[in-house]
């Protein structure tokens, strides 16, 4: 009588101290102990179902760990919102995919950084923050503009704008100046994205367009909404020609980001995950969000 209260005592102590953990794993633990118990006493037998017992709960436990470990690492998306949210957008921003708000709310313009990121890790692109795209951005590291890119000779200047604006619905770039205002373009491909550059210190989507116009002495607006009124509507990309605009909607409705036409389906722009870069229309990110392009060839 004495040996079985003296177990039962050892028992609800244990109990006791460990009343915090969850219960399963108190459970375990206590079953545990009485099972150390049993063994300490060689004259008393063994509880001959406490293995039994143990190896469901250690099992169940084990699972319990596997869920508490993809629990760490939540999906995130459109219409998500919280604490995680906002590691995921100082995260991204940290790394060179800029978002204005860091607010802890997942819009528009955090999916658009999050896909821009899935595709130039080669992840699935889905504007989804999934494992697989937790693991990739824990691994990943700040990025280095323009390494080994010569710089422009006339960085850091803008160009003042001369001349009336160019008008709206009508072709404005002459046949001659499109080859020097592709090779301008592409003289600038790894200046950095900063929102509301106009040099070649920093560009944005729109500035970028309206600097290398503006060195072949057209001034066109400055914001992607106002350069969309430009020249004439398109039925599809297969009506472009380069020297032409294209146009895409991205972090909110119509016209927001914008880039120069190149031809075979590439297009110059300022990537706010890479600066400057020549990407194609056909793009897994690109192709849904593509708004349409505008004839500005004469």
């Amino acid at each position: 009588m004495y040996r079985r209260n003296k177990i039962k005592y050892e028992i609800y102590q244990h109990h006791k101290k460990e009343r915090t953990i969850p219960m399963h794993f108190r459970t375990l633990r206590i079953l545990y102990a009485l099972h150390k118990i049993h063994q300490r006493r060689k004259k008393h037998r063994r509880h001959p179902h406490l293995k039994a017992l143990l190896m469901p709960l250690a099992a169940g436990i084990i699972l319990t760990a596997s869920q508490l470990t993809a629990a760490a690492s939540p999906t995130l998306q459109q219409g998500s919102h919280g604490h995680e949210v906002m590691v995921l957008q100082q995260k991204l921003n940290s790394i060179g995919y800029k978002i204005k708000s860091l607010d802890g709310v997942y819009g528009a313009e955090t999916e658009r950084a999050v896909a821009e990121f899935q595709r130039d890790q080669k992840i699935r692109i889905t504007g989804i923050v999934n494992n697989a795209t937790w693991r990739a951005l824990k691994k990943a590291k700040p990025r280095t503009w323009g390494v080994d890119i010569e710089n422009p000779k006339d960085k850091g200047e803008a160009i003042s704008s001369k001349g009336p604006l160019a008008p709206n619905g009508q072709t404005i770039l002459p046949q001659n100046k499109v080859k020097p205002l592709i090779a301008t373009a592409k003289s600038y491909i790894g200046v950095p994205y900063q929102f509301g550059g106009t040099t070649p210190k920093a560009f944005d989507c729109s500035g970028y367009l309206q600097y290398i116009f503006g060195k072949q002495g057209i001034n066109i607006p400055r914001t992607a909404d106002e350069q969309y009124k430009l020249g004439l509507r398109t039925k599809s990309s297969k009506e472009l020609v380069p020297g032409d605009l294209v146009f895409f909607e991205t972090y909110e409705k119509g016209a927001s980001h914008c880039g120069l036409y190149l031809g075979s389906g590439e297009f110059i722009h300022t990537s706010s995950s890479k600066g400057v870069r020549i990407d194609k229309l056909s793009d897994d990110y690109w192709s849904p969000r593509f708004l349409g392009g505008k004839h500005i060839v004469k």
